[in-house]
């Protein structure tokens, strides 16, 4: 397997962290390359990597099927969970710090201690497929009482060429305002990094409040889709 294309310590996370703090989400470099994105998609059809499948329909949750991968996690999936914690780690303790909550700690393993002492043990990676009329519903990744507020997201297949439509979909919930809506249309290992439940953003009165944000994808209208997603809280 080649080389990821560009590891976490050398993106710009200033640029990032702004972003992230202006939208709820920022699209990285890519962090993928074409051969890796391929061997990531041809792990979905190996059963024995995964600890679930859901079929989306069942619960309407959308239409499509994700995976959770079982431990051991394999590469990449392990070393981008491990290279790029300790950097969303900072953005997220920013946040508590506006919002006069607990820090979370600076190691991913410390993170899994503190979600194993709330019951939760199981890994939460995993990989989605859609097909045509495939699509996710807005939802939120919490899977317990421990929830690390970042996620990461890479897009396995080329827009446009292996399928169309399917945008990923933000949906920012404002209190007493309207909701804002957002689009981003990753392409072929690009990364996003998007807020998993609420944020802090300025207040009216100079203080911070807080924003809840959902994220779903729209309806792929031709070929397939894969996405390959890092929650690094693990679930009950």
């Amino acid at each position: 397997m080649c080389s990821a294309a560009h590891p976490a310590d050398s993106l710009n996370w200033t640029e990032l962290a702004a972003a992230i703090d202006r939208d709820g989400f920022a699209l990285t470099p890519p962090l993928l390359t074409p051969d890796e994105c391929a061997a990531v998609r041809d792990m979905f059809d190996d059963l024995d990597r995964f600890r679930s499948t859901v079929v989306m329909a069942r619960h309407q949750f959308g239409e499509g099927v994700y995976r959770y991968f079982a431990h051991p996690l394999p590469d990449p999936v392990a070393r981008l969970r491990a290279e790029f914690y300790p950097h969303l780690a900072r953005v997220a303790n920013t946040w508590a710090t506006r919002l006069g909550t607990p820090a979370f700690p600076l190691d991913l393993a410390d993170l899994h201690a503190l979600c194993a002492a709330a019951g939760q043990h199981r890994p939460t990676p995993l990989i989605l497929r859609y097909g045509p009329g495939g699509y996710n519903c807005l939802h939120q990744d919490l899977y317990g009482e421990v929830v690390f507020p970042l996620q990461l997201a890479i897009m396995l297949n080329t827009p446009d060429a292996d399928f169309t439509g399917g945008e990923n979909v933000f949906v920012e919930q404002r209190p007493r305002a309207q909701s804002r809506p957002m689009v981003a249309r990753p392409t072929l290992g690009q990364g996003m990094i998007f807020t998993v439940r609420d944020r802090p953003v300025p207040s009216p009165t100079r203080t911070w409040r807080r924003v809840t944000l959902r994220h779903g994808v729209s309806e792929i209208h031709t070929g397939s889709r894969h996405t390959l997603a890092l929650i690094f809280h693990d679930a009950e």
